[in-house]
């Protein structure tokens, strides 16, 4: 009867394990991640919402994001400005602001100026900012945004696929997918992947849309 009870244990125990690849693998054997709140994090990998932040009704079709970086959080709120968030990751603390092209803020740690970022004059809108940890071959799932998305890179290297094309950003550099784009995100080369990222996206939506049937062709392997 043990053994048999032990052979019962062993398959639900077999099965658990499959399910719960399942879920975490796609049907090639490719991980896929999904943004969550970083108060829920019990891990490095993955993607970490930072903050949302309501933007209000933005007048410039176009927009830039300006990521400078400070010694300490102190430094940072006392040159954050009013459409700028401060926050703490991978070790340092950044003040991240949206502003029009040439906007300077003195005594900054400038690490670099990304867009421009193609909005709707006058609609409202909200940014969503997060961390991302990838290891190669970790992958989103097929979505867009209703709005624009902006992407540094400080460690790896990130290739974003569209139907169109596919677009890559490696350390140091910083990327743009346009509103309304249907893609993938996938961490390539051989080095974990690091980076900071920003969703500006219409208020009255969801800032992350799934895919309308379109499926990636592997241009990011």
């Amino acid at each position: 009867m043990k053994a048999v009870r032990y052979a019962r244990h062993s398959r639900r125990h077999l099965l658990a394990n499959i399910t719960a690849l399942t879920l975490a693998f796609g049907l090639c054997g490719q991980v896929f991640a999904q943004c969550r709140p970083v108060g829920e994090r019990t891990q490095e990998i993955g993607c970490w919402i930072i903050e949302r932040q309501p933007l209000g009704k933005l007048q410039s079709a176009s927009l830039f994001w300006y990521l400078d970086r400070y010694d300490s959080i102190e430094e940072a709120q006392a040159a954050k400005g009013p459409k700028g968030i401060v926050f703490e990751a991978y070790g340092s603390s950044w003040l991240s602001t949206i502003e029009q092209a040439g906007w300077r803020q003195a005594g900054a740690g400038r690490v670099a100026v990304i867009g421009p970022l193609r909005i709707k004059p006058g609609a409202d809108y909200s940014a969503q900012y997060m961390e991302g940890t990838f290891t190669p071959g970790m992958s989103t799932q097929p979505h867009y945004h209703p709005g624009p998305e902006a992407l540094y890179t400080l460690t790896g290297e990130v290739c974003f696929e569209m139907p169109h094309g596919k677009i890559v950003g490696r350390a140091g550099e910083g990327i743009v997918m346009e509103s309304g784009h249907l893609h993938t995100l996938t961490a390539t080369g051989t080095e974990q992947r690091r980076s900071l990222a920003l969703v500006i996206y219409e208020s009255a939506q969801p800032w992350r849309l799934p895919s309308a049937g379109w499926e990636p062709q592997g241009l990011c392997k």
